[in-house]
């Protein structure tokens, strides 16, 4: 049996705040199937979208909502829902939502996939790599969406090459010994240069060069 919307919409100014003013309405939709949760969304962070502010949860604590129920939303909530659950607690859903996202072109998307950049599975690493293709080519159409997003929030970018380079120094120094070597070291390098191409000049550096 179906949670109470009012129960299904536990935390709702919290987790519409992920997204612009504009997708309220939609977000609001995409929030009425997640099933309730008595955890709260933990750590936000806020991060500018084209000129306006989000606040984003680290993780959410929401089992993911039946199938069916995720298919009666429209295009734009489906999207809304799978940027929510990439922050989930458990990085297998964290992964597969992920690779529901990883290739749009809309501008809030980014910061729900740029955020696992900086985060430790490796294997969202790879999926990031591998949804992210045109990062790596000067002046594709994903290298200006990601460019502008880090110009935008340098100060949030650098702490994202930290964050990386701890998680490297703690869990996969033993398998990577030179950072350059990392897959996450290949994936901000590509997120740095779409900086510069963006911003004109050489963008700051926050990790080893080897």
């Amino acid at each position: 049996m179906h949670q109470p919307p009012q129960d299904r919409t536990a935390f709702a100014d919290v987790l519409t705040a992920a997204f612009p003013a504009a997708l309220a309405d939609e977000a609001k939709g995409a929030l009425e199937v997640m099933p309730h949760v008595r955890l709260a969304p933990v750590a936000p962070f806020d991060v500018e979208v084209q000129g306006e502010t989000v606040t984003i949860p680290s993780r959410i604590y929401h089992d993911e909502p039946d199938a069916e129920l995720q298919a009666s939303l429209t295009a734009t909530q489906q999207l809304i829902l799978h940027c929510l659950y990439s922050r989930h607690c458990d990085g297998r859903v964290r992964q597969r939502h992920l690779e529901r996202i990883v290739a749009s072109d809309e501008p809030w998307v980014v910061p729900f996939v740029v955020q696992l950049a900086g985060e430790y599975v490796v294997e969202i690493l790879a999926a990031i790599t591998q949804g992210l293709p045109g990062l790596a080519i000067p002046g594709s159409a994903q290298r200006r969406l990601y460019g502008e997003f880090i110009v935008r929030n340098p100060a949030y970018f650098a702490r994202t090459e930290r964050r990386l380079v701890s998680y490297w120094t703690c869990y996969y120094r033993w398998m990577h010994e030179a950072f350059a070597t990392y897959p996450g070291a290949v994936l901000v390098d590509e997120l740095r240069a779409a900086a510069t191409e963006q911003a004109g000049r050489p963008w700051p550096r926050h990790t080893p060069r080897s």
